[in-house]
């Protein structure tokens, strides 16, 4: 069991990687994924501030707390709790920048958490998200929360309002699976949100809003028809589609195996599809990975479900 004891000088974290948009809900949906996310030890220190000591498998980060996204978020509540305790960290990172997997949410999140437990968890997990966030702001220039509330809270979660901030968890059906496809290739979340129209159609925005409310509800539900019909996105995936090869193949392949539902994860290059139980998540994972193969795209994949627990504490 993970250490509890209030009075340790040091925690290890789990923050899980995420899914973002989930095709039509743009910087207000998101859920959290099993197995795969950052890992870090925080511990206290005798000097004030933050101190990055090391990015396991991220050379290209960098270790200034002032430049790197957790140093940023941790500062921030520590700010915020006008606290003089110093810490240190280890970053192990596990979600690949620019993958479209919230790296730079599970490196915020993870931060903020074990600061909050090691200090004596005087905020809840809710409210660290808007200091998560503050991490966000530094990678991609918005202080969005779409992938820093599903990896703190686990779940499937909803923006209501960034102002004030309003973030619900809705629930999702027990045996939803979700595929989820990485090509090798790296898309930047603020070059991505260039791409975007910054005014859309009436018409078109009565279809996406239909489209939030109703899966909305078909998680709710557990109605995969619902769910299917509603991941279609009219907004972000038309321009950011571009972006990644084969995408239009890969959607197709997987929703002629039956997917319930198929887009692309944050900015991309990963995308996810819906499954309704682990073997057709199987059967797709596997002959999308293939597609890209046969082209000589370099692509890895998972499996997962939907993360109940979010940020946590490991052994």
């Amino acid at each position: 069991m993970p250490r509890t004891d209030p009075s340790s000088v040091s925690v290890k974290v789990f923050a899980p990687a995420t899914v973002a948009n989930v095709g039509c809900g743009f910087d207000v949906m998101g859920f959290a994924l099993e197995g795969l996310g950052d890992e870090m030890v925080v511990q206290k220190r005798n000097e004030p501030g933050i101190e990055i000591k090391a990015m396991i498998g991220a050379p290209n980060i960098p270790l200034d707390a002032k430049s790197n996204v957790a140093g940023v978020a941790g500062n921030a509540l520590l700010q915020a709790l006008d606290s003089e305790q110093g810490f240190e960290m280890t970053i192990e990172k596990k979600v690949s920048a620019g993958s479209g997997l919230g790296s730079s949410a599970s490196s915020a999140a993870g931060a903020v958490y074990a600061i909050n437990w090691l200090l004596g968890k005087p905020l809840t997990t809710q409210e660290l998200i808007p200091f998560a966030m503050e991490g966000e702001k530094m990678a991609s220039a918005l202080a969005h929360a779409d992938n820093v509330a599903p990896s703190l809270l686990g779940g499937f979660t909803i923006v209501r309002s960034y102002d004030p901030l309003d973030v619900i968890r809705v629930d999702f059906p027990p045996d939803l699976h979700v595929v989820v496809i990485y090509p090798q290739i790296a898309i930047k979340t603020a070059s991505a949100k260039k791409m975007l129209r910054t005014q859309i159609d009436l018409p078109v925005a009565i279809r996406q809003w239909g489209n939030v409310a109703t899966l909305t509800a078909g998680m709710i539900k557990g109605d995969y028809d619902l769910i299917a019909r509603s991941v279609e996105d009219y907004v972000a995936e038309p321009s950011r589609s571009i972006l990644i090869p084969l995408y239009a193949e890969a959607k197709k392949l997987a929703l002629s195996l039956g997917a319930k539902g198929y887009n692309i994860s944050g900015s991309g290059p990963a995308m996810f599809a819906f499954c309704q139980g682990e073997r057709p998540a199987s059967t797709i994972m596997k002959a999308v990975t293939n597609l890209y193969l046969e082209h000589q795209i370099d692509c890895k994949s998972y499996l997962s479900r939907i993360n109940p627990r979010g940020t946590e504490l490991m052994e």
